[in-house]
C-alpha cells in the first residue's frame, strides 16, 4: 500500500512537471530572431532590451531574454509560432510594408492579423503592392490585412494559399480585378475586400465556393451581370454586394439563402418593392440606402426578433410606419424618403435603440412619442418633416445629438431639456418656437451645439451661458431677442481652444454594426456624423443693441461669426485681429464705423457683402481707405509777390504739381489704379 502511495505521488509529480513544461518550450531561434527584427525596425531606438517600463501595445514583452512564445500577441504549438495578432499595434507609426519582411519568414504562420496599421505604400520603391513574400506562409490559415494602404493588384497567386479560411484585405487601396486564382481557395469561409478600388466584372464563381460564409465585395467598382442566373452553392451568412452595379428588383435568388443574417445592398439601381420574403427571413441587419425602392414597408418587417439594423434611407418607399412589435432595433435609418402620418407610439417602446434617422420625410402629427428616462437613444434625427405641436422633450438621459429643426413645433422651449446632461447637439431652428429665451441652457454643460434660428423666441440672453464650455456652434439668428450681447460671452472656451476631431461612427458606436456613409443633414450638407464639425457664432436679426463685444476677439477658434442685422454700432474691436480660424465674417446692415481690423486672417475676408450697409468703415478689405493712412500734403511753401499773376502759369503748375505728387504717393504704395475718391472737392489719388 505504501509502495502504490508513493508511486502514485510520484505520477503526480511527473503530471505537474509535465503541466509547467508545456507552453515553455524554447521557441526556434530563427522565429525568435524574426520577431526582434520586427520589433527593431518597428520602433527603433525606442525599444532595447532594457526598455521594458515602456507600453508598446504588448511589444515591450518581446526581448532576447525571454523565450518568444510567452510573448504578448504570440501564439505557438510546441516550438512553433503560429500565430501574430498585431491588430493595431503600430497605427500612428506610418511605416511601410518592408517592416513586415521578417514576418513572412516565419513559415509555420496560420493566422497573421495585421489590420489597422495605416501601413503606407514605400514614397523610393517601384511598387507599394501587398509583398510577394506572403505567398511563402502556406499554412496560413486566416490572413487579415485590412485598414492599411496596400496598393496595386492583389497578387495573382494569391490562390496558392489554400489553406485560408479568412482573407480580408478590405480598407486599402488595392485595383485590378480580382484574381481567378482565389477559387483554389476551397476552405475559404470569409473573402472581404471592401473599400478598394478593384475594378472588372463581378466574379460570380465565388458562389461556387462551398465552404463560403461571408462574401464582402462593397465599395469598388466592380460590375455586376444582371443577365447572369445565379445559383450559389454556398450558404452565406453575411453578404455585402454595396455599389456593384446591381439593377432592377431585389435578386431572388438571395431568398435562398436561409442562413444570411446581414444584407447590404446600398447604393446600386435596385426598384421595386421592399420583397416580403425579406420582412419574413428575420435578418440581423438590412442596409438597402441609396436605390430605387418603392411602396411601403410590410408589417412582418417590424415583428423580428433579430433585426438590430435596418438602413432604408434614400429610397422613394412611402406610406405610414406599421407598428413596431419588436425590441431588437438599434439603428433605424429611413430619411429621405416619402413616408407620412403620424410615428407609431411603439417606436418609442424600442428599449434598445440608439439611432433615429426619420429627417426630410412627409411625417405628421401632433403627439411626438415620449421615450422614457431609461431608454438608450442616443441620436434623433426628425427634421425637415410636417411634425406640429409643444416641442418635444421627453428622451432618454443618454441622448447626445437633438435635431428636430424645420417642422412645425410650437410654445415655449421645455424647461426639462435641462434633464438631458449628456446632450451635446441640440438643433430646433425654423419651427414656430416663442417665449423667453430661457435660463436651463446654462445647466446643459455638455452642449456643443445650439441652433434656434428663425423661430420666435424674445428676451434677453443670460450672462450664464457662457458657462458652456463646451460651445463650438451657437446660432441665435432671426428671432426677437433685445439688448446688448454679453461680453462673457467671449468666455466661451469650447470657441477659444482648437477643437478635437470629429467623432467618427466606429467611435460613437462601440456595438460590432457596419455602416458605410452614415448621414445626417446639417445646414442642408451632407457629411459623415460629426458632433463637432464647425465652430459658429450667429446673432443674425435678434435686434441686439450696443457694441460688438471685445471679448469676442478671445473667440480664437471660431470659424463663423454672423452679427448682421442688429443695431449695434460703434468700431470693430481690434481684437478681432485674432481670430485667426474665421472665414466668415458678417457685419452687413449696422452702423459700425471706423476701421476694419486687419491681420493674417482678417485680411483674407474681403468680401463687401460682410460689411454692406456700414457707411463708416473704412480698410483695405473693402478698398476704402481711412484717413489716417492717407498720405497729407504740407504747408504751402511762401513764395514772393509776383508783380503780375499769371492763369497761364497756374495752368502749368497745377498738373505738374499733381502729377509730382502722384509719383510720390506712388512710390509710398499708396497709388490705386482707376480710383480716385473725392474729399472736400479735391482728387486724392489714394
Amino acid at each position: 500500500m505504501a509502495t502504490l502511495s508513493l508511486l502514485s505521488k510520484s505520477y503526480y509529480i511527473v503530471f505537474v512537471l509535465s503541466l509547467s513544461f508545456i507552453g515553455s518550450f524554447p521557441c526556434l531561434d530563427d522565429q525568435r530572431e524574426a520577431l526582434l527584427e520586427f520589433r527593431d525596425l518597428l520602433f527603433g531606438e525606442l525599444m532595447t532590451d532594457n526598455s521594458t517600463d515602456m507600453f508598446l501595445g504588448g511589444l515591450e514583452t518581446w526581448n532576447s531574454s525571454s523565450e518568444c512564445c510567452q510573448w504578448a500577441l504570440v501564439e505557438c504549438n510546441s516550438q512553433q509560432v503560429t500565430g501574430l495578432n498585431l491588430y493595431s499595434v503600430f497605427p500612428t507609426l506610418g511605416k511601410t510594408s518592408t517592416v513586415l519582411a521578417p514576418i513572412f519568414r516565419i513559415k509555420t504562420l496560420m493566422s497573421l492579423d495585421i489590420s489597422y496599421n495605416s501601413i503606407q505604400v514605400p514614397g523610393n520603391q517601384i511598387s507599394g503592392r501587398i509583398p510577394l513574400s506572403i505567398l511563402q506562409l502556406r499554412k496560413l490559415e486566416v490572413l487579415n490585412l485590412q485598414n492599411n494602404s496596400f496598393s496595386l493588384e492583389i497578387p495573382a497567386d494569391i490562390g496558392s494559399l489554400v489553406n485560408l479560411t479568412t482573407l480580408d484585405l478590405s480598407k486599402n487601396r488595392l485595383s485590378g480585378e480580382i484574381p481567378s486564382s482565389i477559387r483554389k481557395m476551397r476552405k475559404l469561409e470569409t473573402l472581404q475586400l471592401e473599400n478598394n478600388m478593384l475594378s472588372g466584372e463581378f466574379p460570380t464563381w465565388l458562389f461556387d465556393l462551398k465552404e463560403m460564409k461571408k462574401l464582402h465585395l462593397g465599395g469598388n467598382k466592380l460590375a455586376w451581370n444582371n443577365n447572369l442566373a445565379i445559383e450559389p452553392k454556398c450558404k452565406l451568412s453575411s453578404l455585402s454586394l454595396r455599389s456593384c452595379s446591381v439593377k432592377g428588383q431585389i435578386p431572388s435568388w438571395i431568398s435562398n439563402q436561409t442562413d444570411l443574417i446581414y444584407l447590404d445592398l446600398s447604393e446600386n439601381d435596385l426598384e421595386g418593392d421592399f420583397p416580403q420574403w425579406l420582412a419574413e427571413r428575420n435578418l440581423g441587419t438590412i442596409i438597402l440606402s441609396d436605390n430605387k425602392l418603392t411602396g411601403s414597408l410590410p408589417s412582418q418587417l417590424f415583428q423580428s426578433r433579430n433585426l438590430s439594423v435596418l438602413a432604408l434611407s434614400r429610397n422613394k418607399f412611402s406610406g405610414e410606419l406599421p407598428e413596431i412589435n419588436t425590441a431588437s432595433i438599434m439603428v433605424l435609418l429611413l430619411s429621405e424618403n416619402n413616408f407620412s402620418g403620424p410615428l407609431p407610439k411603439s417606436i418609442s417602446n424600442i428599449h434598445r435603440l440608439l439611432l433615429l434617422d426619420l429627417s426630410k420625410n412627409s411625417f405628421s402629427g401632433n403627439e411626438f412619442p415620449a421615450f422614457g428616462p431609461d431608454s438608450l437613444i442616443a441620436f434623433v434625427d426628425v427634421s425637415s418633416n410636417n411634425f406640429s405641436g409643444k416641442v418635444p422633450s421627453d428622451f432618454g438621459l443618454f441622448t447626445v445629438m437633438l435635431s428636430l429643426s424645420q417642422n412645425g413645433f410650437y410654445g415655449p422651449l421645455p424647461e426639462n431639456f435641462s434633464n438631458l446632461i449628456m446632450l451635446e447637439h441640440l438643433d430646433l431652428h425654423d419651427n414656430n418656437i416663442s417665449g423667453e429665451f430661457p435660463a436651463f441652457f446654462s445647466q446643459m454643460s455638455s452642449l456643443q451645439v445650439l441652433n434656434l434660428r428663425n423661430n420666435s423666441i424674445k428676451g434677453s440672453i443670460s450672462n450664464d451661458l457662457s458657462s458652456l464650455s463646451s460651445l463650438r456652434i451657437l446660432d441665435l439668428s432671426n428671432n426677437y431677442l433685445k439688448g446688448e450681447i454679453p461680453q462673457s460671452l467671449g468666455n466661451l472656451t469650447g470657441m477659444i481652444e482648437t477643437p478635437d476631431a470629429p467623432l467618427t461612427l466606429s467611435e460613437i458606436f462601440k456595438f460590432p454594426v457596419e455602416i458605410h456613409d452614415l448621414i445626417v443633414n446639417w445646414k442642408k450638407a451632407k457629411q459623415g456624423l460629426s458632433i463637432r464639425n464647425r465652430i459658429s457664432i450667429h446673432f443674425w436679426t435678434c435686434q441686439r443693441t450696443g457694441k460688438i463685444p471685445i471679448s469676442f476677439g478671445d473667440l480664437e477658434s471660431v470659424e463663423t461669426l454672423d452679427l448682421s442685422r442688429n443695431s449695434l454700432d460703434g468700431e470693430i474691436p481690434g481684437t478681432f485681429s485674432k481670430l485667426l480660424e474665421l472665414n466668415y465674417l458678417d457685419l452687413s446692415n449696422k452702423k459700425l464705423g471706423g476701421k476694419i481690423p486687419g491681420g493674417p486672417q482678417m485680411d483674407t475676408l474681403v468680401d463687401p457683402k460682410m460689411y454692406a450697409n456700414n457707411s463708416g468703415l473704412c480698410g483695405v478689405q473693402i478698398e476704402v481707405p481711412c484717413e489716417e493712412d492717407l498720405v497729407r500734403p504740407g504747408p504751402p511753401l511762401r513764395k514772393k509777390q509776383e508783380p503780375m499773376y499769371s492763369w497761364i502759369a497756374t495752368g502749368v503748375g497745377y498738373p505738374v504739381g499733381f502729377l509730382s505728387s502722384t509719383a510720390v504717393m506712388y512710390v509710398l504704395g499708396y497709388f490705386k489704379l482707376h480710383r480716385r475718391i473725392t474729399v472736400g472737392g479735391t482728387f486724392v489719388v489714394p
